[in-house]
């Protein structure tokens, strides 16, 4: 039997190799978690104690001219492999670490049951230059819409100009902390292209914040486009007309449009539409209603034929374009025109999407008894508005809390839109094509050359045509 002393000295040599055991892994959980932070300096150490500081010195000058060498020849491959990995470190090590226990607790984060305190853990930074993406794990009982309501407190305390809450599962959140605009720059637009196979379901229209190819859905879709004088919505309309070009110019998609400002927007380049009004009158709603007719007697051809438009189908994609919406079915004058643009426009929306007919409604106000349908557009598209209450007008209730600030778009980059599709939760930010005056020209003559290839649509599918349904 061991004695009380012996028991005693067992005991602490238990509890001393459990204390090793814990610094151990706790040594190798900061290694796999910081391993520039940590091998770096340690590796630097040893070498200078083990053959002197000459040696040191070499490789680090060797290093850095590598690197030197290396962001020469390919800077984006540096930036991503080396630069933003360093910066990476360095901002975790001197920024999220330090500041992270004491701002959760001040941002009322943490929860405390029964003397025991449970904090949110940060469980990953990987900086992108103009933004730091954190990774956290909620606390137990904890729902997105605390960091949601907390997210400008969040970024003042981590020095960043705002802060966006994404869900990427159970428990788990991405912290957005930006710190510069990479949409700050206007997006040239790019060279016309001949080649008429146009993918109507991703049409590039700009380029996101992240520098992917910000592509708009056309097929299947109805495109509501809101925003201030001034915001961009031009901008946004010819970057689309641009990338359909070649479609128009072959006859696979057609424009058809009304610009109730007189022509100042649509008039400058009207190649671009088959037919086009220039007001908000009786020639605007008979276009409307007629559009509407073609909609249900194209329907009633496709009856058991199809489920949705394809370009075996025969016919064009036919797209109506509606700058200044409101003044069309809100602040037209007349009570008999202005009712039956809206129902034309209703049926349009509501039926247009299978027998491949889209809207692009561009409006100034998105409020409900201006855009009383606006539900029925499944692409919306919010350049920058006047009021935050706006923006869930727009894009759908609670994205402004989740970092979807169009209200705070700079007069100085129109263009920039934060956009929505029904069926997803966290909204893009993107920049719509610069397309200048020049360029209207350019498509003008683009649109008119006489040595485009002219597509030839087979005849009209009948009852007896298996080409095949398209899933809706």
């Amino acid at each position: 039997m061991l004695v009380p002393g012996r028991l005693k000295w067992l005991a602490a040599l238990l509890a001393l190799v459990w204390l090793v055991l814990a610094a151990v892994v706790r040594l190798v959980l900061v290694v796999v978690r910081y391993p520039v932070a940590v091998l770096v300096p340690s590796s630097a150490a040893w070498c200078s104690l083990r053959f002197g500081p000459g040696p040191l010195v070499l490789v680090v000058l060797a290093v850095v001219a590598g690197l030197l060498i290396w962001s020469g020849l390919d800077r984006e491959s540096f930036l991503r492999h080396t630069w933003l990995r360093l910066v990476t470190e360095w901002r975790r090590a001197t920024v999220y670490v330090p500041k992270w226990r004491t701002t959760m607790r001040l941002a009322e984060l943490t929860k405390d049951s029964r003397g025991r305190e449970y904090r949110p853990r940060l469980r990953r930074v990987r900086s992108e230059g103009w933004r730091d993406r954190v990774r956290v794990r909620m606390v137990p009982a904890q729902a997105p819409d605390a960091w949601e309501l907390r997210r400008e407190g969040l970024a003042h305390s981590f020095g960043a100009r705002s802060c966006r809450v994404r869900v990427l599962k159970p428990r788990l959140l991405e912290l957005d902390f930006v710190h510069s605009d990479p949409l700050a720059r206007p997006v040239p637009v790019p060279a016309l292209s001949r080649d008429t196979d146009v993918d109507l379901k991703r049409v590039v229209v700009g380029r996101t914040e992240t520098g992917r190819p910000w592509r708009l859905r056309l097929l299947g879709s109805q495109v509501l486009v809101v925003g201030v004088p001034g915001a961009g919505k031009g901008s946004v309309l010819w970057s689309l007309v641009w990338q359909l070009a070649p479609a128009v110019r072959a006859g696979l998609v057609r424009l058809v449009g009304i610009d109730p400002k007189g022509g100042m927007e649509l008039g400058q380049c009207p190649d671009a539409f088959d037919r086009v009004v220039y007001d908000n009158g009786p020639d605007a709603v008979a276009l409307l209603e007629e559009v509407a007719a073609e909609v249900k007697e194209r329907a009633a051809r496709y009856r058991g034929v199809r489920r949705l438009w394809a370009q075996s189908s025969g016919e064009p994609l036919t797209v109506l374009v509606v700058d200044e919406l409101a003044d069309l079915i809100a602040y037209q004058p007349d009570k008999g025109l202005r009712e039956r643009a809206a129902r034309a426009i209703q049926t349009i929306t509501s039926q247009g999407r299978a027998p491949g007919y889209v809207v692009v409604g561009l409006v100034q106000d998105p409020r409900k008894e201006v855009v009383s349908f606006r539900h029925l557009f499944t692409t919306r598209v919010a350049l920058r508005l006047d009021e935050p209450g706006q923006v869930d007008m727009v894009l759908g209730d609670g994205v402004r809390q989740r970092g979807a600030a169009a209200h705070e778009i700079g007069e100085s980059t129109p263009g920039v839109a934060w956009v929505k599709q029904d069926g997803q939760r966290e909204p893009e930010r993107a920049r719509a094509f610069h397309v200048t005056d020049a360029d209207l020209v350019e498509l003008g003559l683009f649109l008119t050359t006489k040595d485009a290839t002219v597509h030839e649509f087979p005849s009209r599918p009948g009852p007896d045509d298996n080409t095949g349904g398209v899933a809706a």
